[in-house]
């Protein structure tokens, strides 16, 4: 089967995310193609299935990858496809910070009018050897507050690879019965 996966990051754990998937779909056999979506991202329409994914931030999805959902929808509603939110908060034990993470996910899909066969939340990593001085400072708040790591000397990575794995297998599996 031919896949696209298309990503909008902002500081790499998507990206990372993405290439695992498409390690896992290459190995089962596909075609995979991968892209972000600030470049220029292929249409969909060459493809059997796509899997979108985008990192959440300040309570928002990628600008591109919203553009590129609100471009292609109707080819996107008549295909299989999948998307990926990546974010700290689904790794927050929280009912609340879940509830938060799902409205954004259901919200962002209500404004671009998509409707992906399989959505997953995926936990993202705190990068504190990326972030300038004041972000440091403020996800090591919000992460204190949050039970988290606060050792800004090293990153921390919350992403569940298993979890990830087990998403795409069953997106590989819907897609193989569908054709």
């Amino acid at each position: 089967m031919k896949l696209l996966i298309l990503y909008g990051t902002t500081e790499g754990q998507t990206r990372k995310i993405a290439y695992f998937i498409e390690a896992i779909l290459h190995n089962a056999g596909h075609l995979v193609t991968i892209a972000d979506t600030t470049d220029e991202p292929p249409s969909p329409k060459d493809y059997d299935a796509i899997l979108i994914g985008s990192s959440i931030h300040m309570h928002k999805y990628q600008s591109a990858v919203k553009h590129y959902i609100k471009k292609h929808v109707a080819h996107l509603n008549q295909m299989s496809s999948a998307f990926f939110s990546v974010s700290l908060a689904a790794a927050s034990g929280l009912e609340d910070e879940q509830r938060e993470v799902q409205k954004i996910t259901t919200d962002f899909l209500e404004q671009t009018g998509w409707k992906p066969l399989m959505i997953s939340q995926i936990a993202g990593a705190l990068k504190y050897t990326e972030y300038d001085y004041f972000k440091r400072i403020m996800m090591k708040m919000i992460s204190k507050k949050e039970g988290g790591a606060t050792d800004t000397s090293q990153d921390y990575e919350y992403t569940n690879w298993d979890e990830v794995t087990k998403f795409v297998n069953e997106f590989a599996n819907k897609i193989s019965q569908k054709s």
